[in-house]
């Protein structure tokens, strides 16, 4: 028999990668804070849990994907926890992006109680992750790490090993979030400088996307930025502030200066406080075209 997985956390990412565990007719318990998102995976044959705790009781590998530190310590930790559910020997694979200390207290945590934990954050948007091509970052222990690499070839096209530190892959997670956030923060200020010189930000995107810039962060970014796709959002502008704030905490603990990652924090609160976090994280360009004078394109 396949390996029991429990799934706890069925936003866009989460509900994709739990789907594509069932198609590939792994065993499969899910929970979620709101139990209305687990419908379309129970009528699909999932089972549904009322608690965490009740979610992880019989699995081999219990997979979050979570949006921050908190909701994971709040689903993990405590007398309500899952970690005190886990069967011994069973693994935690912690897909979310969150602090690189949170990952290694919570490797030590699953240690003391018998478990296991890898780190397996993921690029790739909500398409990739139906499709299973996502790109997963893992790491952790050894013998944890072999053991769930097999278990993730559904979810991806790539899967690479960042070493033993359990915090590890976080790190490699958010360096790959700021760059991100950097390339749209220079699409958005370099489509601007061209639209008020005359020139369509749009025949220039197309034009980089296909020459110089030919690669899918420039293509896909560049083409929401200027069609103003912002709305569905992809990813979330709140989460993204997120991102980037766990970034600069890090960076703050380890006394690395990021003189872009400043901007990016200031660029990303203005943005919520505007009432702009549910939109998608591109549309900070619609602070930029606003402070370069231009008219607003798209849902602000």
């Amino acid at each position: 028999m396949k390996p029991r997985i429990a799934y706890l956390g069925l936003g866009g990412m989460g509900a994709a990668m739990a789907r594509r565990f069932l198609d590939a007719a792994f065993p499969l318990t899910v929970w979620n804070r709101n139990a209305d998102k687990a419908r379309t995976l129970v009528d699909a044959g999932a089972r549904l849990a009322a608690t965490p705790a009740e979610a992880v009781a019989d699995a081999d590998f219990v997979f979050t994907m979570v949006s921050d530190d908190r909701a994971l310590d709040g689903i993990a930790l405590g007398d309500a926890g899952f970690l005190a559910a886990m069967k011994p020997g069973s693994i935690h694979v912690s897909m979310s992006t969150i602090l690189p200390t949170t990952a290694r207290r919570l490797a030590e945590e699953h240690a003391r109680a018998g478990s296991g934990y890898v780190a397996a954050p993921v690029f790739g948007r909500p398409s990739a992750a139906a499709e299973g091509m996502l790109w997963i970052c893992v790491s952790g222990n050894d013998e944890s790490k072999a053991r769930t690499l097999p278990i993730l070839e559904p979810l991806s096209q790539k899967r690479v090993d960042f070493g033993l530190d359990p915090g590890g892959a976080n790190i490699v997670k958010l360096s790959g979030n700021f760059m991100i956030a950097a390339a749209i923060e220079s699409m958005s200020e370099a489509f601007a400088f061209a639209e008020k010189n005359g020139i369509d930000p749009a025949q220039m995107n197309d034009f980089f996307g296909n020459s110089i810039f030919a690669c899918p962060i420039y293509k896909n970014y560049g083409r929401i930025i200027t069609d103003a796709a912002f709305d569905p959002p992809g990813f979330r502008l709140a989460l993204g502030r997120k991102d980037v704030e766990l970034v600069a905490e890090t960076a703050r603990i380890n006394a690395v200066p990021m003189p872009i990652l400043s901007t990016l924090v200031s660029r990303f609160a203005a943005r919520v406080a505007k009432g702009g976090g549910e939109l998608d994280w591109t549309s900070i360009a619609l602070d930029v075209s606003a402070d370069a004078g231009l008219p607003p394109r798209g849902k602000a």
